[in-house]
């Protein structure tokens, strides 16, 4: 009896069969808890990532076609603050942790908060951090994957001018590092990021107290500029 071989894909692969593109496929796995996107087979080292076409296929033959269509959030002031919970509640996320899950696992991915309070006590500190309703609204048009992206009065701030032979050691955030790296906006950093394409900035050098926003040295981030540059 002939023996069946898996078929491996990655994103680029179901982009091209079905029509989408590699940054979708990124998405639809990401926000799994709403999709049901099938779960990617164990990480290699240095490799993207990948699934078993089979589950791949049954998704998208299984899936309604009203299953991809964007939700629509209650109406909201856009200057109301929510939570994380309450922010995932209101982007239509199943699990109130999803926020939370994107924050913690996959960094750039989500915006950053408004406001971050700091709660309770010298011995058991923690921070209470919130959205404006107006940053999700912005962030779900525009989030990475999404398709074309919907005209916000957001407009995407210009990245600062960053010297490439500054301080080896100092600590530089995400506009920064996706100024020194090329990336015309931040929003194209922080979809590659997510999508796992700058590995050297996984680990991160540094989170400011107040806000947990990540920091690089500028080391870290010009080997990524030499690893990216030399494929």
């Amino acid at each position: 009896m002939a023996r069946t071989t898996r078929r491996v894909v990655e994103a680029a692969d179901i982009a091209a069969k079905y029509g989408l593109t590699p940054a979708r496929i990124s998405s639809l796995y990401l926000e799994r808890e709403t999709t049901d996107f099938p779960e990617a087979l164990p990480e290699r080292r240095g490799r993207a990532r990948q699934w078993d076409e089979k589950d791949v296929d049954k998704w998208f033959a299984k899936r309604e076609p009203s299953r991809l269509q964007k939700h629509k959030p209650p109406a909201l002031d856009p200057n109301e603050l929510l939570t994380s919970s309450q922010a995932s509640q209101f982007l239509g996320y199943k699990s109130p942790q999803q926020v939370n899950h994107y924050l913690r696992d996959h960094p750039g991915y989500f915006p950053e908060p408004d406001v971050v309070e700091e709660l309770g006590t010298a011995e058991r500190p923690y921070q209470r951090r919130q959205w404006r309703v107006a940053t999700l609204l912005a962030w779900q048009a525009e989030r990475p994957g999404a398709g074309k992206r919907a005209v916000t009065g957001r407009p995407t701030k210009p990245l600062p001018e960053v010297p490439v032979d500054g301080d080896p050691d100092e600590l530089l955030g995400a506009s920064q590092a996706a100024a020194l790296l090329g990336f015309k906006n931040i929003n194209s950093f922080s979809s590659s990021l997510a999508q796992g394409n700058l590995p050297l900035l996984k680990t991160v050098d540094a989170v400011t107290e107040k806000g947990g926003r990540r920091r690089w040295t500028r080391r870290r981030i010009l080997e990524q500029k030499a690893a990216r540059e030399a494929k």
